[in-house]
């Protein structure tokens, strides 16, 4: 079965840190696209980086664009989400999601494959 599971959430100051994981079973990451979404109450859902795991290349959402850094670790097939100098409009739940598609297609999916339950980020002012 294949499954994605996130953790690492909370609340968190603003400028504050916080980092997610993403724990992946059952795909093969050759090919794989895994991003980073978020979902904030009232609004449409937004991705915010994806990474293929077998190269490393990655994209980013303009609004995390030098505070947010995504990244693979292939041995424990988990994907990260290291997320600096928070800010309250980041609040959201995130989730991390897949597909075999190129990182820049999963950045602008709204359709992906397979998708974790998330983990809620509060940054609080």
């Amino acid at each position: 079965e294949r499954q994605l599971v996130e953790s690492g959430g909370g609340l968190v100051q603003a400028g504050g840190s916080l980092r997610l994981s993403c724990a992946a079973s059952g795909f093969t990451f050759a090919n794989l696209a895994i991003g980073w979404f978020r979902q904030a109450p009232g609004k449409q859902p937004e991705g915010i980086s994806c990474i293929r795991s077998s190269d490393g290349t990655a994209y980013y959402a303009d609004s995390v664009k030098g505070r947010f850094t995504i990244s693979s670790d292939n041995a424990k097939t988990t994907v990260y989400l290291q997320m600096n100098s928070l800010k309250p409009e980041d609040t959201a739940l995130y989730y991390c999601a897949a597909d075999r598609i190129t990182p820049w297609d999963c950045l602008y999916s709204s359709d992906m494959e397979y998708r974790g339950k998330g983990t809620l980020v509060t940054v609080s002012s």
